[in-house]
Formats: structure tokens, C-alpha cells, sequence
């Protein structure tokens, strides 16, 4: 749909799941402008700083142009021809089992689709899972056992009516900006309280009238002690409870359990249970923090057997609220991208379902039972029971628990297809067959967001080279198989089609999930549609769910569980002492294939880290920009130590982007234990144990340069910049020839070069100009650098001939390590803004600055840096 007039199209954008519209603006040279949707449901116009930095990320540096069949490039007829023939002879000598695909929450529903229609119903195995188990799977089992299907009852709306948010194992500030700006304007319109329940000090905490730091992994003990509150102040709704089971099961559970395991204190319990008691309208928001938990199902259900056990559910400002991570997770769920799922939210383990759908794919045979879900696909990759492995658009060889051992898997298994939009990934790099796919902003499709509104993704750029869309690949691997008028499709409208023709049989079957009303779209009115909740239905409580009641269990009835608090599946021990929490950061996504383009995205933290207490580090003799080593029974790891009191002491938090393509050392899912839910297969990535210690290093550096830099070092991350490339670096052996050294990390064997060298002292710094500009500088020395780093990044290709000097001359300000990505601005100027125009307030700073009015995900450091400087004048 263009926006007449201005030639815009809209679409949606690609990160998380709260799924904001965006308009694109092509330049017909490649380029492209975004900005906010302002008739999005999702975000009325507002964008996080990823969101806004897309236009920066849609360049072809880097792009998979062509397949390739064992590194050399060739055609999409030889290499579909392979893949066509090894799927096929795998089957016939193995059986349908051998083979499996891995997907993502990237590919859109049609893609998610046609996928899960080739593998369950004419492959014939459910080997097919998506790295949203990752992500969502204990929200979805929890779902399922409570409500009979996985019905995410919750809407934005509700942030926006409700009295009381919890946030629950959820950094909304950071990972889901828009919805938390949401949340911020109902508070202050309204007065909405704001609780944070999590074992690390976020983002999410600042403004929040109660942060719960509880011990990692104890949420089910404090629900169940809220569910045991609920009881006995009388808060019950006994007329809802009518439309429930397992009431005096699951009181009696959460009786037996002790909430003291939460590390909370008396009071803190009695605040909660009483503001969340007393409060009619409150809105539980959970995401990771629960989900990622070999107790994670159980989580959800506590949580849930709170809003069941008090009616507030499924009316406006109540209710359980799971946020996904990824921009389609949602949708994926919808078509059964899950192994143990089938499309529109039909049970694979249900023989009438099963026989409703093979009877509508008329396929040659189907699926009878869930398939290998995504840890235990990998295991058998690597122990030969999978022999041909397709993966979609996601890295699993970093993304992954244990991820050393699925790298291996991957680089074991007989034949490996990879679809993505690069090649330069670690799982890119072991594949036998590349298919370069398309990317965001060049395909056509839908995509669902948390809150269930489909929303279409539009291409405002063609795709470059070769590069196809999944569904057509996925589609003609399907003919080429031998299945050619089931995968005979034409555009992607032609897919929604069917989908939602499917969706209508699901709702026959008593399922939530119908959107058979869009079956009968054509292909212009695909093409214009605009988003839209499911169910659209006002006869459903205008489009919510179980307010009336109803649920999808056979007897109509909701469930409560008994649920009991489990540990984590390990606990620390004196050989591995510490619990590593791992997660996101602000301006990253993923294994940042797309956001580290974006030299703004990249400058916010530029490396890899490893949060850490003061009194943890006190003891190990850790200081301030240290390196740490991290190492337990999975891998190893080398982060940037941040010593802050935003942790527990013995914990430590470290995120989960980077890869052997930006910081080799850093692949921090290496050192996570495949432990998994035993309900939901999702893995545990919040609780690994590990050791802890300072990393030696002989030498530390800071590098620059306007062309890639390829360091050797023991550690390094490397970030681009405006001007280039930045990286850190760092060695246990001192080089023996300092100026080699930096020719190698160049590419630089013939440049001229400046050089200040102290071979006695350890410290060098040399220079490579091209006549008066700068091509590359390095510094080093024995301990971390002290350098004007993001002033240096912004120097190579001018002309800097007193680069050395690691400082800016006296007539250029530097503004400081970035605060605010959405408009570039840096701690300096924010801190010479509060000086010299006395500003009082983060609100003055955003008028002065712009700081923080976009996204407001910077307005907590804003308010530190605020704090700091106000305490720096109290003092002097």
C-alpha cells in the first residue's frame, strides 16, 4: 500500500514483537528512509533506536548474491537440484525422519507456512523447529495446559487501562521500547503503578514504584505465595472460578512452597501481594526472564493460576501477558512452526486434528507425532540420527545452548543447507549449500505481532543478485521433490489464501485461531491489507478472549496447575561459583547480521561484557575495564568486565550477541548447559553456573582503520563506525615486533607509517597514512588503553597527523561515548548541557538535546548521568 502523495509504503518493522508499522521511502539508489507508522496500532509513529537505524542497514556489503554448492557459486537450478536430490535419497534410505529443518521467528507466515506444509505433510516428519523455542515455547505449553490452546489473551490496550503492570523476567525498556512508552504515558496520564520483578537492576526498574530483586529463578515460589495471599485476604472470584478447574489442587501446591526461597524480605512479599491484591485491573507482562527456565512452563503457570483464581482475565486492563521476542514468533506459532504444533493451533498429538489437516493439504502422508524440538534436533545432527539439515535465516552455532557442540553438530552432519541473506555467519560458514534469500524491506508477506494483530510486511527495494524470497525457495524444493501442484504457488497472497481457508477447518475444530473471513482476499486486496487483531469477531467480547469464560479445553473449562518451585537444573558450586545470566542489550538484535551495519547501533556498547558485583570483584582482583575469563563444563569466553551493583553478588549477566564474526571470544552461549524444560524443550539460558577470573593479558589495544580490520588476538571485537572499522584487542603474549603486528591487523604490508614505540615499557602506537589522511592507527600497551575512543573511531579518512596523540585537539569537542542512539548524541555534550545550561531534569536534557523524546530507552542513563553530575556540584 503506498501512501498517496509522498510515495510511501508501508510495512512492518523486523526486530521484536511488538511489531511497529514503519513507512519505507526508497531512493532508487539502494538507500532507503524509515520512519514510524503514525496509523500503526502497534506504535502510532514511534520507533525504538533500532527501529530508526533500519535505513542504515539495508546495504549490500556482505550480501549472499548467488547460491553456493560447497563454496563456489553457481545456479539456483544446480543448487535446488541438490538439495532437491540429497532430502529426497536421505528420506528414501532413511526414512522421514532423518531429515529436519531449523527456522525462525525472521520468516514471515507465508514463508513459516509452506515450510511446515513441506516437512509435516509430505516429508511426513514434524523435524521441524524454529529458534523461537528459544524464545516463547514455556509461554505457549503454559497457554496449552491452562486454556486448552495457546491463546495469548492479552492487547496493548490493556497496558494502557490497567492500574497495576508487572513486569516480570522482562527488560522492557531495553528489548520492547515502544510497549514501555506506552506504559510510561499511562502512568503519567493516569497513575499506573509499575512493579519490576527480576534479579538484575534494568533500565525497566528506573521510574518503577517497586523492583522485586528476587533470587534468580524463584518467580513460581512468589506467585504461588501470592496465589496463597489471594486466598487468604478473600480476593477469590468464586463466580469466575466456576469456569475453572484444579482451584484446591493448585492452592494446595503453592501452600506447600516457601516464598523466603525468593530472597525477598517480609515486607517486600506483603507490599506486592497486597498493592497486587488490592489493585482491580492489573496486567502481568512476562517475557524471557521466565521463559527461559528449565521451570519456565511452570512459571507461566503460576503466574496464570493468579489471573484465573481472580477473574482478571480477558477484560479490558487485565489479564497475562507473554511479549515475544521476535518480529514473528507470534505467526509462527499460528502455522505450527513448532515440532510439536500443528497449523492454526491444532494438536499434533490429536488424531482427529491431524486427520482435518492431511485430508486439507491432500498430502501423500502426515506427521503422527511431535518431532525433535530444537536442542534435541541438534543432538541428533551430531550423533547421525538427522542427515540432512536445512536452517533458515538464524545462527544456531552461536545462538544456541552448548553452542560449541552445535557448531560441531552442524559441521558433522552428512548435508547442511543454509538459507540467508549473508554468508559471513559461523553457521553460514559450514554449510555444503547456500541459498541466498531476501531480505527485510525486499519481500512480501504478514507477520503477527504479541498482542496477535497481523500486519503486512511490504518490499520497498528489489532484491539484489539471485536473492529469492523463502517461500518460493522452500516452494520449488517442493516440486522438485515431486510434489508439484501442492507447492504450485504463484505470490504470497496465494499462500495467506490457503492459510487462512485452514484456519477456518481449525475453528470448526474448536480452536481460538480463525481468520477464514481473509480467505476469499484477492490478490490487490492482499496486497492493501491493513493490519488487524484476531479474532475479529465482536462476538468474542469484541475481540478478546475469556472474559465470557469459555476456554478451549473439552469441557470449556480453564485449568489450574499445582505447581511446586524446581531450582535451576544447576546450581553453583565451589569449582563454578557464579549463576551467568545472559540477554540482550539495547541497540543490538540477535547475532547482529543486521543492526551491526549501523554504525550509531554499534557505538552504544561496542563490545562484548560481563556484568559483575563490586564485592565479587573486589575479591577476584577484578577492576574497572579489566578482562575476565569465563569457563564451565560447556566453554570459555573472554568479556569486558562492568563492575556494578546492579547484579547480586554471585551472579553475573552477560549478552548474547556476538559472535565469531565480531568477538570470537564472546560466543557466550557457549557456555550455556543445555538444560530444557521438560514440558516445553525450552532451553535454560538464565541459570548456567561458571568460574570467574581476571584474564591476564600481556598487552591491551584499541584500533581504528577505514577498511575491515582482521585481528589474531586472544580477544578482540571489532564494531564499524561511520569512518571504518573500531576494535579492542587484547594478547597473554606481548608481540615481537610491534610494527608487523599492526601490518597484519591492516592488510597494511607496504603503507607508510608513524610509530611511537617503547619496546622496554610495552607500549606502541603507530600510524598508517595515505599521503596527509589516516588509513588506520593502533595503540597499545601493558593495561587498558586510555584513549578518546569514539573520537578516534571518527578519524580514519581525514587528515589527523596528530592521531597519536589519542586526544582531540584543543578547537574539536568530542562528544563521549554515545547515550542517545536515536539522535546521535554523546555523554560529553550531555554532560557540558547540564553544566552550562543548568539543566534539572531528564525532560530539560530531551528539550536541550533531544536525548531520549524518541524511544526514551536512553532516559535511565540519562537520569545517571543527571544524578552524577548534580551529586559532582553538591560535592564541590
Amino acid at each position: 500500500m503506498k501512501d498517496q502523495g509522498v510515495s510511501e509504503i508501508c510495512s512492518t518493522c523486523p526486530y521484536c514483537g511488538v511489531g511497529c508499522g514503519v513507512r519505507l521511502l526508497a531512493d532508487g539508489q539502494g538507500g532507503l528512509t524509515v520512519r514510524g507508522d503514525p496509523e500503526h496500532p502497534a506504535n502510532f509513529g514511534k520507533l525504538c533506536s533500532k527501529g530508526s537505524a533500519l535505513g542504515e542497514t539495508v546495504g549490500l556489503e556482505g550480501r549472499l548474491l548467488s547460491p553456493r554448492v560447497h563454496g563456489r557459486e553457481t545456479g539456483w537450478d544446480e543448487a535446488l537440484d541438490l538439495v532437491a536430490q540429497r532430502f529426497r535419497e536421505t528420506i528414501e534410505q532413511h526414512g522421514p525422519e532423518s531429515v529436519g529443518f531449523y527456522v525462525s521467528g525472521q520468516l514471515l507466515t507465508e514463508d513459516y507456512y509452506v515450510a511446515n506444509k513441506l516437512m509435516k505433510g509430505y516429508v511426513g516428519a514434524a523435524n521441524i523447529d524454529t529458534n523461537s523455542r528459544l524464545c516463547m515455547a514455556s509461554s505457549v505449553a503454559g497457554h496449552r495446559r491452562a486454556f486448552g490452546t495457546d491463546t495469548v489473551p492479552g492487547t496493548y490496550e490493556d497496558l494502557e487501562e490497567a492500574d497495576l503492570i508487572v513486569l516480570v523476567g522482562s527488560n522492557l525498556a531495553w528489548c520492547h521500547p515502544v510497549l514501555y512508552q506506552r506504559i510510561l504515558a499511562a502512568r503519567k496520564a493516569r497513575g499506573t503503578k509499575l512493579v519490576v520483578i527480576d534479579p538484575r537492576r534494568t533500565a525497566s526498574c528506573d521510574g518503577a514504584d517497586m523492583h522485586l530483586a528476587l533470587k534468580a529463578g524463584t518467580d513460581a515460589a512468589l506467585f504461588n505465595g501470592l496465589l496463597c495471599a489471594i486466598h487468604e485476604a478473600g480476593a477469590l472470584d468464586k463466580e469466575f472460578l466456576t469456569n475453572v478447574t484444579g482451584f484446591n489442587e493448585a492452592l494446595i501446591a503453592a501452600s506447600s512452597d516457601r516464598d523466603t526461597v525468593t530472597g525477598l524480605s517480609e515486607a517486600q512479599l506483603a507490599a506486592f501481594y497486597k498493592l497486587w491484591i488490592g489493585t482491580g485491573k492489573v496486567v502481568t507482562v512476562y517475557s524471557q526472564g521466565v521463559n527461559q527456565s528449565t521451570s519456565g512452563s511452570d512459571k507461566v503457570n503460576a503466574i496464570l493460576n493468579c489471573h484465573l483464581a481472580t477473574g482478571r482475565i480477558g477484560t479490558p486492563g487485565c489479564g497475562p501477558f507473554s511479549i515475544t521476542g521476535q518480529p514473528n514468533a507470534m505467526g509462527g506459532r499460528e502455522v505450527g512452526g513448532l515440532a510439536n504444533m500443528l497449523a492454526c493451533h491444532l494438536d499434533i498429538e490429536n488424531a482427529d486434528h491431524r486427520a482435518a489437516v492431511h485430508e486439507f493439504w491432500d498430502s501423500p502422508r502426515m506427521a503422527d507425532a511431535p518431532g525433535l524440538k530444537a536442542v534435541d534436533l541438534f543432538r541428533a545432527a551430531g550423533d547421525g540420527r538427522i542427515k540432512a539439515l536445512w536452517i533458515i535465516h538464524t545462527n544456531p552455532a552461536v545462538t544456541m545452548p552448548d553452542a560449541d557442540a552445535v557448531t560441531k553438530a552442524i559441521a558433522d552432519c552428512d548435508f547442511v543447507v543454509v538459507s540467508d541473506i549473508t554468508a559471513a555467519t559461523d553457521t553460514a560458514r559450514l554449510a555444503d549449500v547456500l541459498l541466498p534469500a531476501s531480505a527485510w524491506a525486499e519481500k512480501e508477506g504478514t507477520v503477527t505481532n504479541s498482542d496477535r494483530t497481523i500486519s503486512r510486511q511490504r518490499a520497498a527495494l528489489p532484491a539484489p543478485g539471485a536473492a529469492r524470497p523463502d517461500w518460493e525457495i522452500l516452494a520449488e524444493i517442493g516440486r522438485r521433490m515431486g510434489w508439484r501442484e501442492a507447492f504450485d504457488y504463484a505470490c504470497p497472497a496465494e499462500i495467506f489464501r490457503e492459510y487462512a481457508a485452514l484456519s477456518g477447518l481449525a475453528g470448526t475444530l474448536g480452536r481460538d485461531f480463525d481468520i477464514s473471513a481473509k480467505a476469499e482476499l484477492s490478490d490487490s486486496e492482499y496486497m492493501a491489507m491493513a493490519p488487524f487483531r484476531w479474532p475479529a469477531s465482536a462476538t468474542r467480547n469484541g475481540g478478546r478472549f475469556f472474559a465470557d469464560g469459555r476456554f478451549y479445553h473439552p469441557d470449556g473449562k480453564a485449568r489450574m496447575l499445582p505447581i511446586r518451585y524446581r531450582p535451576p537444573a544447576s546450581e553453583p558450586c565451589p569449582e563454578f561459583p557464579f549463576r551467568l545470566n545472559t540477554g540482550r542489550i539495547r541497540d543490538q538484535w540477535h547475532t547482529m547480521t543486521r543492526t551491526a551495519r549501523s554504525p550509531r547501533l554499534a557505538a552504544h556498547l561496542a563490545e562484548p561484557f560481563l556484568e559483575i558485583h563490586p564485592e565479587d570483584a573486589r575479591r577476584l582482583g577484578i577492576a574497572p575495564a579489566d578482562l575476565v575469563r569465563l569457563e564451565n563444563p560447556q566453554g570459555k569466553a573472554i568479556l569486558r568486565a562492568r563492575i556494578t551493583d546492579a547484579v547480586a553478588p554471585g551472579d553475573v549477566f552477560a549478552p548474547m550477541h556476538w559472535t565469531g564474526e565480531t568477538a570470537p571470544s564472546a560466543r557466550i552461549d557457549a557456555l550455556v548447559a543445555a538444560n530444557t524444560d521438560p514440558v516445553s524443550g525450552q532451553p535454560e539460558s538464565k541459570a548456567s553456573t561458571t568460574a570467574v577470573a581476571r584474564f591476564d593479558a600481556a598487552w591491551y589495544g584499541y584500533a581504528v582503520s577505514a577498511t575491515e580490520i582482521t585481528p589474531t588476538a586472544d580477544y578482540w571485537a571489532r564494531a564499524c563506525t561511520r569512518a571504518g572499522w573500531r576494535a579492542e584487542l587484547a594478547a597473554a603474549a606481548q608481540p615481537e615486533d610491534w610494527e608487523a603486528e599492526a601490518r597484519a591487523l591492516f592488510g597494511l604490508p607496504d603503507a607508510p607509517c608513524q610509530t611511537v614505540i617503547d619496546a622496554r615499557r610495552g607500549v606502541a602506537r603507530i600510524a598508517f597514512h595515505d599521503g596527509d589522511r589516516l588509513i588506520a592507527a593502533l595503540f597499545a600497551g601493558p593495561e587498558p588503553v586510555a584513549l578518546k575512543r569514539d573520537f578516534l573511531a571518527t578519524l580514519p579518512g581525514t587528515e589527523a597527523p596528530d592521531a597519536l596523540t589519542g586526544q582531540p585537539p584543543a578547537d574539536r569537542p568530542d562528544p563521549g561515548p554515545l547515550v542517545c542512539s536515536c539522535f546521535n548524541v554523546g555523554l560529553n555534550t550531555i554532560v557540558a548541557a547540564i553544566e552550562t545550561q543548568g539543566l534539572l531534569s531528564v525532560e530539560q536534557i530531551g528539550a536541550a538535546l533531544e536525548a531520549g523524546t524518541n524511544c526514551g530507552s536512553c532516559r535511565p542513563e540519562l537520569a545517571s548521568i543527571l544524578a552524577a553530575a548534580q551529586a559532582k556540584v553538591a560535592a564541590e
